[in-house]
């Protein structure tokens, strides 16, 4: 007998909400710090302050914006749609949603939700990867799916793409919904 996932315990009139892992937003700050690593070297071997000085600027300035301002990017899953917050906070409702996919993106793997539309939306969270690796991302992304496939409704039914020939043949049963085989 497997264990119960967590979301999959509760009832389903809470809401599950996935956020960047604390070590995933450390670690997405590592670029800037080399970066800034890199220049003080380059100063202290006799290099030019200016690009050093112009750094501790954008660190002084943009530090505290992020501290006190955090973006909770993200998804929330509530019983009537999925709240997603990337730079934008956009409620899709289960209703529209035609699927829930894992695609990759330079070298993570997101989670990208796609619409009735042909709308698709990537989730900032969760994502894996290196530098962003997070254990439980299969779960999350399974617990993401259950919950569209409990909340769409009776009324649900499949929609058929836009027709876009620019992204090549369409899989073998026609739906560019369907994993490819």
């Amino acid at each position: 007998m497997r264990e119960r996932s967590r979301a999959e315990a509760m009832p389903s009139a809470e809401c599950v909400r996935y956020r960047l892992t604390r070590l995933q937003r450390l670690l997405s700050a590592l670029p800037a710090v080399i970066v800034t690593a890199f220049q003080a070297l380059l100063w202290l071997s006799g290099g030019s302050s200016g690009p050093v000085l112009f750094t501790l600027a954008m660190w002084a300035v943009l530090l505290p914006v992020v501290l006190i301002f955090p973006r909770p990017f993200g998804v929330t899953l509530t019983p009537s749609a999925a709240v997603v917050r990337n730079l934008r906070r956009r409620t899709i409702p289960w209703s529209d949603v035609q699927a829930v996919r894992i695609e990759p993106l330079l070298g993570s793997r997101t989670v990208v939700i796609y619409e009735a539309g042909g709308r698709a939306t990537r989730l900032r969270a969760p994502v894996t990867g290196f530098l962003n690796w997070d254990r439980g991302f299969e779960e999350k992304f399974h617990t993401i799916g259950r919950w569209w496939l409990d909340h769409r409704g009776p009324a649900w039914v499949p929609v058929p793409p836009p027709a876009m020939w620019w992204h090549g043949p369409l899989t073998s049963d026609g739906n560019p919904y369907a994993p490819p085989s």
